[in-house]
C-alpha cells in the first residue's frame, strides 16, 4: 500500500511526457503550414451586387426585405441616348432621376427619337440626356437578403441571406436552381459533362460537374432548362464559345430564364476539391443560388453541418501534381525544380508514398 501512491505519480508523469512528445511530434510536422496560402472553404453572409446599367429601373430601395424569385429591377433593352430640349426638365433634376414625359404638353426633343421615360444621366449646356428604350426585361434576385444600396446605372447591393462558396469567377447571369450531379462518372470530382448526356429531367437543376465541360454542352444544357453548371476549371476556348453564345442569347426575342456557369479554380483541368466535394454532397436536391458579383454559390441551410479538412489537409493547385490532395509532412527547405529554378518547398504525403518536395506556391489548404 505504500508504493501504491509513488507508482501512480510516475505513470502519470511517464503518460504526460508522451504526450508532451507527442505534441511536439504534431507541432514539427506543422510547421512551416502557415507559409502554405489559406483558402475560405465556405464565407459568411455575403454582400451580391446586381448591376444596373443606364436605363434600367430599380424596383427596390435599401432596407428592403426581398426573398428568392422578387424582381429587384426592369432592364431595358435596346437602350438609346436621347438629348432633352431645355424646358423639358425642372430645375432640380439629377442624374440618376426618371423622367416621363406623362402630363407634359409640348416636349421637344433635340436629338434622338422621342421617349416617354427614361433614366436622367448627364446635363450638357442646359441639357439633359435621357437613357431610354422600349422593351423592358424583369431582373430578378434569387436569393433571400435584404438591399443594403442602390445606385442608379451602377448596381443594386443585396447582403445575402446564408452562406457561400466562393468560386473564381462566374459566367452569365445571377440564378438559382436544385443542387444536382451532372457528370458521367460516379465520382463527380473527376467527371466530364457531354452534350449527349444532357435531358429535359434536368429542367431547373444547377449540374456539378468535374473537371471537363464543353461550350456545346453548356449551350446544350441552357436549351434544356438548366440553370447553371459548377465546373473546376473552363478553358479559354470554351469560355470564349460560351460568351460568343450567351450574347447572341441575349439579341434574341425570346430570351431564356437566367444561366450561369461558376469556376472554381480557374482554365486548368483538375479535379473539384475533397473538402469543396464535401460541401457540395449534402447540398444535393436542395435549392441553391450562383451569384456573378462575387462569384459563388450562396445557400441557406442553418441545419447543415460543414466540417473542416484535417489541419495538415493540402492541395496542389498547379504544377506537375496538380489537384493531387495530401498530407503536409513539414518542410523541405530550397530545393531545384524544372526549368532550374529553386523554390522554397515542403514535403508533401500523398496517400501511403513516401513525401514529395511541392514548391510551396502551388500548393494550398482550406480553413
Amino acid at each position: 500500500m505504500a508504493d501504491a501512491r509513488p507508482m501512480t505519480t510516475t505513470r502519470v508523469r511517464h503518460a504526460a511526457s508522451a504526450r508532451s512528445q507527442a505534441s511536439a511530434a504534431a507541432s514539427d510536422e506543422l510547421r512551416g503550414l502557415d507559409l502554405v496560402a489559406r483558402r475560405p472553404l465556405v464565407s459568411g453572409p455575403l454582400e451580391v451586387l446586381f448591376a444596373l446599367r443606364p436605363g434600367d429601373r430599380a424596383l427596390v430601395v435599401a432596407g428592403d426585405a426581398i426573398v428568392a424569385g422578387t424582381t429587384i429591377a426592369e432592364r431595358l433593352r435596346d437602350t438609346r441616348l436621347v438629348e432633352l430640349a431645355a424646358a423639358a426638365t425642372g430645375e432640380g433634376a439629377r442624374a440618376g432621376d426618371r423622367w416621363m414625359s406623362t402630363g407634359q404638353s409640348g416636349i421637344r426633343f433635340r436629338r434622338g427619337p422621342g421617349a416617354e421615360a427614361g433614366e436622367l444621366l448627364y446635363e450638357h449646356d442646359g441639357h439633359w440626356a435621357l437613357a431610354a428604350g422600349e422593351h423592358a426585361e424583369p431582373v430578378e434576385c434569387p436569393l433571400a437578403g435584404v438591399v443594403r444600396d442602390v445606385r442608379p446605372g451602377i448596381g443594386i447591393r443585396v447582403r445575402a441571406q446564408g452562406q457561400a462558396l466562393l468560386g473564381v469567377e462566374a459566367l452569365g447571369d445571377p440564378t438559382s436552381g436544385r443542387l444536382s450531379l451532372g457528370s458521367e462518372r460516379g465520382d463527380q470530382r473527376q467527371g466530364r459533362l457531354r452534350s449527349t448526356s444532357l435531358d429535359v429531367g434536368l429542367a431547373g437543376t444547377i449540374l456539378v460537374i468535374g473537371s471537363r465541360v464543353d461550350a456545346e454542352a453548356l449551350t446544350r444544357a441552357r436549351a434544356m432548362g438548366v440553370r447553371g453548371v459548377i465546373v473546376s476549371g473552363l478553358a479559354g476556348k470554351e469560355r470564349r464559345d460560351f460568351m460568343a453564345s450567351e450574347a447572341r442569347q441575349r439579341a434574341s426575342l425570346h430570351r431564356l430564364p437566367p444561366f450561369a456557369v461558376l469556376v472554381l479554380d480557374g482554365a486548368m483541368r483538375r479535379p473539384i476539391a475533397g473538402p469543396i466535394a464535401a460541401v457540395l454532397e449534402p447540398l444535393v436536391g436542395r435549392m441553391v443560388a450562383i451569384t456573378v458579383d462575387p462569384p459563388a454559390m450562396v445557400f441557406d441551410e442553418p441545419g447543415l453541418s460543414i466540417r473542416p479538412p484535417s489541419a495538415d489537409h493540402v492541395r496542389v493547385r498547379s504544377g506537375e501534381h496538380a489537384g493531387d490532395e495530401g498530407r503536409w509532412a513539414g518542410l523541405a527547405g530550397v530545393r531545384r525544380f524544372a526549368g532550374g529554378a529553386f523554390l522554397e518547398a515542403g514535403w508533401v504525403a500523398f496517400g501511403d508514398d513516401p513525401p514529395v518536395s511541392i514548391p510551396i506556391a502551388d500548393l494550398e489548404r482550406f480553413a
